[in-house]
């Protein structure tokens, strides 16, 4: 099992106490993949965040890869969010472990702390936005953005 002292360095836990931690790590789920196990399926339903602890994934819409994403980030809570279908295939690039927040155990984390619960949604909208501002400028712009140096740099 992941250490729970791992969750304390990101930005989806950020703000979270460490004894709060303890209290809703027992709510979170651990999945592992091989290299090219396919995660989730593009339009199909979806109740769970999925929080990167290691590897690495990559977001494929129609068919095209769009970006990877690496530890730390997260991916599953448009469709926790917004109750619609995938977006995207997610497909594992290298050996992954991830730690899953189902809608169930986001209901518990609420009863449990609602201070724990509101800054986890308040980190998920910040790495959103982030993202937004992301496909903003690769959409307005014109510009790609390199994940994993968080560089944004001319597509010409």
């Amino acid at each position: 099992m992941v250490d729970k002292k791992i969750l304390l360095k990101h930005s989806l836990f950020g703000g979270i106490e460490e004894e709060y931690i303890e209290k809703i790590f027992s709510l979170l789920t651990e999945e592992t993949y091989k290299p090219d196990d396919v995660i989730i399926v593009e339009g199909t339903p979806n109740d769970k965040i999925l929080f990167i602890v290691e590897g690495r994934v990559s977001i494929i819409r129609g068919g095209k890869v769009i970006y990877d994403l690496a530890e730390g980030n997260t991916f599953g809570e448009m469709e926790v969010l917004d109750v619609m279908p995938c977006a995207a295939t997610i497909k594992a690039v290298t050996d992954v472990k991830v730690i899953a927040i189902t809608n169930i155990s986001l209901r518990e984390i609420y009863k449990i702390d609602l201070k724990s619960f509101s800054l986890l949604l308040m980190n998920l909208a910040r790495d959103l936005s982030r993202r937004l501002r992301i496909a903003n400028e690769i959409m307005i712009e014109g510009k790609i953005y390199d994940l994993y140096s968080s560089t944004l740099f001319m597509n010409h």
